[in-house]
């Protein structure tokens, strides 16, 4: 992890979600990291319960907003291989259509939960 720097281009595992963005402090444990782009989009349920639907409070996730920050722990992040930064908008658009050809292989009742509060998200972000 030392090839990280103040200033670096990162993926950062936050949560469920996979995201690119720039290393903005050096905080001990953590790195706080500013969102550039949603690699993975937040998986939909209860993290402590995943892919149960009965008797848990089902979650809905968001993607962090672009230029968010968050405390991001140290194993979670690694240097960005790519050359380019994708468009913040076209990386959540791509990152929900990969989650939604997921959820669509299976017919469970999870997966429907989750496809129901994903299609909610769309919503909001693309009105």
């Amino acid at each position: 992890m030392s090839d990280i720097q103040i200033g670096s281009i990162v993926k950062a595992h936050y949560k469920t979600g996979i995201y690119i963005g720039e290393v903005k402090e050096d905080r001990g444990k953590f790195y706080l990291v500013q969102m550039l782009a949603v690699d993975k989009h937040p998986m939909q349920g209860d993290l402590h319960n995943p892919g149960q639907t009965e008797n848990v409070f089902f979650h809905q996730r968001k993607a962090l907003s672009y230029l968010e920050k968050a405390n991001v722990q140290k194993e979670a992040v690694h240097p960005y291989e790519e050359t380019e930064i994708p468009d913040y908008n076209d990386s959540l658009k791509q990152s929900v259509e990969k989650l939604k050809q997921k959820l669509n292989r299976r017919d469970t009742d999870f997966n429907s939960h989750a496809a129901d509060q994903l299609s909610d998200l769309e919503k909001q972000y693309f009105g």
